[in-house]
């Protein structure tokens, strides 16, 4: 934590948001308001929706590309970017710097009051710019004064309750004191009463949130599988079975379990253990589709894009699943979740049992293609996205 930061934590609210609004305009002095993206054109579709400005995993931008499916439907995808964190595509973007400047920030709320018919807020997050408040309440009230449609999405840690996910799940990372759990309780609690509070439409990305959020809908993770397809060699094809793990939240995915358990095997002969880091998302096929087994997390009881992709791929994927979201696909979908189960008890045995029947072992990641073409190729998420941006005629 820096210096500047920790007084502005001691500071009182009022005062903090002042000197970080005051931060964040000299940060924008450096950049020319030549520089900035322009903002997308107006559509003429009857519906014209937006989502963002966090887009995790490329998730914002790849729901728009499934509105756009639907009839009469045109979508846009803003993300806020930050230096030195990887770029996923999106429509339009702005610098961290800029979202603090006031000339920006007119320039969207603008844009965005004229342009969008239906805004998608992700994880809570102002999208109208950074304007000293902690959350997206104060641009949702200007929204709804104008008449635009708002709905809610939350992809994870946004809104999942540690200490409720601690009493579930044996395996869960959240220990009271821990300060990433005390963080993310306070804010899931913030976060659940303006659910309340706010009364709009709520989506979450994965189905494990739904005992956050009872009376949200699932709108499931979408990817192109195509890249991820075309990227695969063939299953146990080089001297030794590789297994690949890609650390994205090393303590929610059990990272230290999981390379405990794998080092040991590469270290004995047994695998080629990659642990994948610093790795560009448009690189990644190429990883995954060079690894056998791809072991995804330990800790939480979900799968989300990392794993979709991999399914994708025609990988092996073994994660810690859970009975509860295996039983909620079933019940939503009628498939089975094709990940082989393993938690941090049993990955070892889960792994060598892995590359001791290969055939088994590929036979289940043949499920892995179909799997995906069915929920996560956007079709399905553009499905979940009809209730809310296609009104139903009242006879």
């Amino acid at each position: 934590m820096t210096v500047t930061r920790s007084i502005r934590e001691h500071l009182p609210a009022p005062l903090a948001r002042t000197a970080g609004a005051v931060r964040r305009r000299l940060r924008g002095l450096r950049y020319s308001y030549a520089q900035l993206p322009a903002f997308p054109p107006v559509a003429t579709t009857r519906v014209r929706m937006l989502v963002g400005p966090t887009n995790s995993a490329g998730q914002g931008h790849a729901w728009a590309q499934a509105a756009k499916t639907l009839a009469d439907v045109d979508a846009v995808s803003f993300s806020l970017h930050r230096k030195g964190q990887f770029q996923f595509q999106n429509d339009y973007g702005v610098p961290l710097a800029w979202f603090g400047q006031p000339r920006w920030q007119r320039a969207q709320q603008q844009h965005v009051l004229a342009s969008y018919s239906h805004v998608m807020i992700e994880s809570l997050r102002p999208i109208l710019g950074s304007r000293g408040y902690p959350d997206a309440a104060a641009d949702i009230a200007t929204m709804l004064d104008q008449g635009i449609n708002v709905s809610l999405l939350f992809h994870g840690s946004d809104i999942r309750l540690p200490s409720r996910h601690a009493k579930r799940e044996q395996w869960s990372p959240f220990t009271p004191g821990d300060e990433l759990t005390e963080r993310l309780e306070k804010q899931a609690r913030r976060h659940a009463e303006l659910i309340d509070s706010l009364g709009l439409p709520v989506f979450v990305s994965t189905v494990d949130l739904l005992d956050d959020v009872p009376d949200a809908q699932w709108l499931p993770v979408a990817i192109d599988p195509a890249p991820w397809r075309q990227a695969a060699r063939p299953l146990f094809s080089g001297e030794k079975p590789v297994i690949a793990h890609v650390p994205s939240n090393a303590k929610l995915k059990g990272t230290e379990e999981i390379d405990a358990v794998l080092t040991g095997l590469h270290q004995s002969g047994q695998i080629e253990y990659r642990r994948i880091t610093g790795v560009a998302h448009d690189r990644m096929p190429g990883v995954i589709g060079d690894a056998d087994i791809v072991v995804d997390q330990l800790r939480i009881g979900l799968y989300g894009v990392a794993a979709a992709e991999a399914l994708a791929a025609g990988r092996i994927v073994v994660s810690y699943v859970g009975d509860a979201v295996r039983h909620r696909v079933r019940s939503l979908t009628g498939r089975e979740v094709p990940i082989v189960e393993a938690d941090p008890d049993t990955l070892g045995d889960v792994v060598t049992g892995l590359i001791a029947d290969r055939d088994a072992a590929a036979e289940r990641a043949a499920a892995g293609p179909g799997f995906v073409a069915e929920l996560h190729d956007g079709r399905r998420s553009a499905q979940a996205l009809t209730s809310w941006l296609i009104a139903k005629e009242i006879l």
